[in-house]
């Protein structure tokens, strides 16, 4: 029926298939390309700020208010909360299957209804955690003779509109330079000789710089709004400013004060490649096309190239769409060199063009299609899914060439006046049950990954879902379409030819028969073979080092840098000046930029904190891990203070993104911060004489020391002072009162009233500040005021309610899970305090996660082929020795990891689950032919292994050949698919023997129980 349907509508599902084909192609036009999955963090970041207060009072008063406050919020999993003096950091983590919008929405509201309850002046800021929060290009900006204010005028109010209006961009950070100013600095004398308070000051120029709306006047026939207009219009309209008149004449501002053009006092420097430089970061939208939106900015400067002014350059120093293309380049090239090698194999097997032809269409076929596929789920072009086509490129093959080889198989068989179509139809039909299983077989070992969560979940996902696609669509290609095409093309010649056996595969058929007749003649020889295998496999397991996500060389890297508590801009600059310095001594240093009390997501840190982007050269040169490893290492030696850590961009983006930015992190709980800063000394010792350990941290932060001015208040009211007023006297001459602004053009210049700088560069100056009292006396500070220094204090951690200290550390030249057993039985010794407790986290943590999920899913993928196999056969002989021969395998898997010094990550795990599909697949095609046959002899048993050899041959080598360039790690971004690639091909290599060898003889052995096999060949 079948037969018929298929012959009377071949026309109609070719034209289907051609629509699938097409719509292949618009979609690859219309795919977003980008460098990952687009992955929705489960986090949302909590800022709040509250004023000056201390530290404990911080955590009592805020910190664990909102912490109540946000665990009513439904779905929170986690909440870490880091507080400083004045403000607090909290993090909170969701369920992954959480809807993040509507998350941030109750967050937001959660900690609006406790609000009234906090400090007066408290504010907050929340935010999802997402890629689209960090840059995908960065441009530089650097000029020889213009200053920091004109670069940042002309990237914020010209370059900043040209590129904000670009498809897909969400918004331009412009980072560094300065912004203009007007600082009235008072001369304190000359306001006492002139009775003037230095509130006064502040009051006139605030009532003298408005516009108001005074009323309207009707005449003839037209209203007219009446506005009163004092607004300044430059500098002398500031100097002119009149304070105070009397019968002596007028006091103006300049008679009292100097007024002068400067800049916002900046407590961050930004620097390109050793120069001052203001940063153009652009951020992209959700979805949005990475490559399109660089290539559109690329060609919008470009065209400002006329308008831009001669001294200014603009570099790119970070271009997230190269590494994109270079991966996309990379796995493209895999895809075609593999398949190159592929139509070798084909060429050396089948010796006919016309065969190869058949195959060779399906892959760019299935492959177009597989794009459909990925348009309709919403998916993009990343390295995951471009990756999944390069993996699953072999398989598609293989379908392709089993069908064709049963159906020359056939017609070499067929009568010389039966019609070629009616043979070629019904060789396809007879392959239907086979293939489907196989296929079946394949596809259902990624239906569990459907239910991984967390960052594993969203990255593998994309390959599970390219591959099944992928495999669904060449399953029916393969079984519409090389019957159609083969009803043209194939002639029954053909057949004969390539079923002549020659004299290799003649030879090699006699070996394999004299082989497996040994083999079934003792039951010993199967069994001794699987302890053997069993052996090899735990062996090479015990030798094989353990990851997480698989290293990837991403052409640049982040280095985080951290001074001394306290240590000042000036200070800091001149440190990082040494360190610059050294970047740029290392060869394979292409450019770099450097943010100090600023991220590279533009958040703002303390002056003593910031960091590098930097940027190497092409490939080839040096691994970027090596060139990390210098790096640190000369800084740490000549750099005497500065911490450091290094990471890749994207390691460094997740880190964040899901708040476990380190390998190693162990999370120290209790009550008392003396009792946790003790214990964390301790396992810092410990950990710095673990090998592989580096750039530990153990967890204390410390801010810089604090000037604490206490107020004496019998001394304050006796001099007829206000505490408030003393407060804002002080502010104004040390940080300055901005009293409105000056609009000049489009820019809006403040204006700010302070002290001389003499002043306020001495702790001793603090002394002789003066105070003027409510009856216009004047007052030294020290009169009223006790001034000391008070040392900075350290952080205070909170996780899920709980005090706690977090010592982290990165790991160097080892695996993750070697590294943390040495950790393990070396934190044996510590003799933990009453009421201490330790947990592992970091990526740790998230890796044991992992490694618990896949192993649910490498179980339910085999209890899947387990209940495919029984529908399939109803023979529980058969299924098992499919299924023990398919878990044999895994120890070549091990092996070839071990050997190739692979670490045992999520994608070389999911390569192990891919196996158990794929074993299966060739061992369903071996009992097709086996049970072809009425009996199961010895001598079925040979023949269908013979029978099955040269297809299984092909189709293996095929597989092995279209992932050898991905397990070389051919290009940038086949590194993350280079574990899955040599799980495969080493499990391929054990797969073959065993299907053709062990697994006969194990049948055997198991039908010998049910004593109905028979012993003679039959």
């Amino acid at each position: 029926m079948i037969e018929r349907w298929l012959h009377k509508h071949q026309l109609s599902l070719l034209f289907i298939l051609i629509l699938f084909i097409l719509g292949g192609l618009l979609s690859a036009f219309r795919l977003p390309v980008l460098l990952f999955p687009n992955i929705q963090f489960p986090r949302i970041l909590v800022l709040v700020d509250s004023g000056d207060r201390p530290v404990d009072r911080m955590v009592v008063e805020v910190t664990q208010v909102l912490e109540q406050a946000l665990r009513s919020v439904p779905g929170i999993q986690a909440i870490r909360s880091t507080s400083s003096r004045g403000s607090a950091e909290l993090s909170v983590n969701f369920d992954w299957s959480q809807n993040m919008s509507i998350a941030l929405l109750q967050v937001q509201s959660a900690i609006n209804q406790v609000l009234p309850n906090l400090p007066a002046g408290t504010s907050f800021d929340a935010r999802r955690m997402d890629p689209t929060k960090f840059p995908i290009l960065g441009l530089t900006l650097t000029s020889k003779s213009k200053d920091l204010v004109f670069l940042r005028d002309f990237a914020f109010y010209q370059l900043r509109p040209l590129l904000a209006n670009i498809p897909g961009v969400a918004y331009i950070e412009v980072l560094g330079g300065q912004n203009a100013e007007f600082h009235v600095v008072v001369d304190t004398a000359k306001l006492r000789a002139q009775n003037i308070a230095l509130d006064d000051v502040i009051k006139v120029l605030t009532a003298n710089n408005v516009v108001t709306a005074i009323g309207q006047i009707e005449d003839n026939y037209k209203t007219y709004l009446v506005l009163s207009d004092t607004r300044f219009q430059n500098i002398e309209d500031i100097k002119h400013v009149i304070l105070a008149s009397s019968q002596n004449g007028i006091v103006e501002l300049e008679d009292v004060a100097k007024v002068v053009s400067k800049t916002v006092p900046q407590r961050i420097r930004v620097t390109g490649n050793g120069q001052d430089a203001v940063l153009l970061n652009v951020l992209q939208q959700a979805g949005a096309n990475t490559i399109s939106i660089s290539k559109e900015v690329e060609k919008r400067l470009i065209n400002f190239k006329e308008q831009l002014p001669k001294d200014i350059q603009i570099k790119t120093y970070y271009d997230q769409s190269k590494l994109i293309i270079a991966s996309i380049k990379s796995v493209g090239e895999a895809i075609v060199v593999g398949a190159f090698l592929a139509a070798g194999v084909l060429i050396l097997f089948l010796r006919n063009l016309r065969m190869i032809l058949i195959v060779s269409m399906i892959l760019p076929c299935v492959l177009i299609t597989t794009v459909l596929f990925l348009d309709m789920f919403k998916m993009s072009f990343n390295i995951m899914t471009l990756g999944g086509m390069a993996a699953a490129a072999g398989l598609i093959i293989d379908d392709g060439v089993v069908m064709l080889e049963h159906i020359m198989r056939r017609l070499s068989e067929k009568k010389k006046d039966k019609p070629i179509q009616d043979s070629v139809i019904k060789a396809s039909m007879q392959m239907l049950q086979p293939l489907a299983g196989s296929s079946i077989a394949t596809i259902i070992i990624f239906l569990p990954l459907a239910f991984l969560e967390g960052v594993v979940g969203g990255f593998f996902k994309a390959v599970a879902i390219t591959m099944a696609s992928s495999l669904i669509i060449s399953f029916f290609f393969v079984f519409l379409v090389v019957p159609l095409l083969g009803k043209m093309l194939l002639k029954q010649p053909d057949a004969e030819h390539l079923e002549a056996v020659g004299p290799k595969l003649r030879y090699m058929y006699q070996h394999y028969r004299t082989f497996m007749e040994v083999l079934l003649s003792n039951v010993l020889w199967p069994i001794l073979s699987v302890i053997l295998i069993v052996i090899i496999g735990y062996v090479s397991f015990d030798q094989v080092g353990s990851g997480f996500m698989p290293k990837m060389d991403e052409g640049g890297f982040i280095l985080d840098y951290t001074a001394p508590p306290g240590t000042s801009l000036t200070e800091t600059d001149r440190l990082l000046q040494q360190v610059e310095k050294i970047i740029m001594s290392i060869p394979e240093v292409d450019s770099y930029s450097r943010r100090t009390g600023l991220q590279l997501g533009g958040g703002l840190t303390e002056s003593n904190t910031g960091d590098f982007f930097i940027h190497l050269k092409a490939l080839p040169r040096r691994n970027i891990q090596l060139i990390m490893t210098e790096l640190r290492n000369r800084i740490s030696t000549n750099v005497i203070g500065l911490k450091i850590e290094t990471a890749q961009l994207m390691e460094d983006l997740i880190g964040d993104l899901t708040a476990v930015p380190q390998p190693i992190e162990i999370k120290i709980f209790g009550e008392n911060q003396t009792t946790l800063q003790y214990t964390a000394e301790q396992i810092f010792k410990i950990l710095s004489s673990i090998s592989g350990v580096v750039e530990i941290k153990n967890g204390i932060v410390i801010s810089g020391d604090a000037i604490i001015i206490k107020l004496d208040p019998v001394k304050v009211a006796l001099l007829n002072l206000e505490a408030e007023s003393i407060t804002n006297q002080i502010r104004t001459q040390l940080m300055g009162t901005l009293v409105r602004d000056i609009q000049i053009e489009e820019k809006l210049i403040g204006i700010r009233v302070w002290s001389h700088k003499s002043l306020r560069e001495r702790r001793q100056e603090l002394n002789e500040l003066f105070l003027r009292s409510i009856d216009g006396r004047y007052i030294s500070l020290k009169n009223v005021a006790d001034i000391s220094v008070q040392q900075g204090q350290a952080q205070m951690t909170r996780e899920n309610l709980k005090s706690m200290i977090a010592v982290t550390a990165r790991i160097e030249g080892r695996d993750l899970g070697s590294t943390m057993d040495d950790i393990q039985k070396s934190m044996q010794q510590l003799k933990l305090p009453l009421g201490v407790s330790l947990q592992y986290g970091g990526l740790y943590q998230e890796q044991q996660k992992s490694f618990y999920q896949m192993t649910i899913v490498f179980i339910s993928a085999v209890l899947l082929v387990i209940v495919l196999l029984l529908f399939m056969y109803e023979n529980i002989f058969m299924v098992f020795s499919i299924i023990l021969t398919a878990l044999l395998s895994l120890s070549g898997v091990f092996l070839g990891l071990w050997l190739t010094g692979t670490e045992l990550n999520i994608s070389s795990m999911l390569g192990m689950t891919m196996i158990i599909g794929i074993v299966t697949e060739i061992a369903i095609f071996y009992f097709s032919e086996l049970n072809g046959h009425t009996q199961h002899t010895v001598e079925n048993v040979i023949v269908s292994g013979i029978m099955r050899m040269r297809p299984i041959l092909m189709t293996s080598i095929i597989t092995i050949l279209t992932l050898l360039p991905l397990a070389l790690g051919l290009g940038t971004g086949s590194a993350m698919q280079q574990p899955l690639a040599i799980a495969i091909i080493f499990g391929l290599l054990s797969a073959v023997p065993f299907v053709l060898l062990l697994m006969p003889a194990l049948y055997s052995i198991f039908m010998r129980f049910r004593h109905n096999f028979p012993l003679g060949r039959g």
